[in-house]
């Protein structure tokens, strides 16, 4: 038996360009262990046009596939994948810091 299928929301943060993931208090966080994962379609678009709605914070929210292990959330594609393990590379010195949460307004 597979491992049940939950959606987050995911974009990346406006001024920095990070990934950033919704959490359950409509804040975004750089870590996908704090997104809300959600198992109910209807309350996944719900959330998204949320999302979409705060564009001040955030640029292309969109719904992504995870499933829940003891080690806690895994991507389902190698997109999510590699998105979730942070940046590939570091770019200027801005960069060479771990993100931090934006607070919805």
């Amino acid at each position: 038996m597979s491992d049940p299928v939950y959606k987050i929301v995911t974009a990346n943060a406006l001024t920095s360009g990070d990934v950033v993931y919704l959490t359950g208090s409509d804040d975004w966080s750089p870590e996908i262990v704090e997104a809300e994962f959600i198992d109910d379609a209807e309350h996944a678009e719900s959330r998204l046009a949320a999302a979409q709605r705060q564009t001040h914070l955030v640029v292309g929210p969109y719904l992504a596939d995870v499933t829940i292990t003891a080690n806690g959330p895994v991507p389902v594609t190698r997109r999510e994948a590699l998105r979730a393990s942070g940046p590939s590379i570091t770019f200027g010195a801005e960069s060479a810091s771990r993100p931090t949460a934006i607070a919805a307004e």
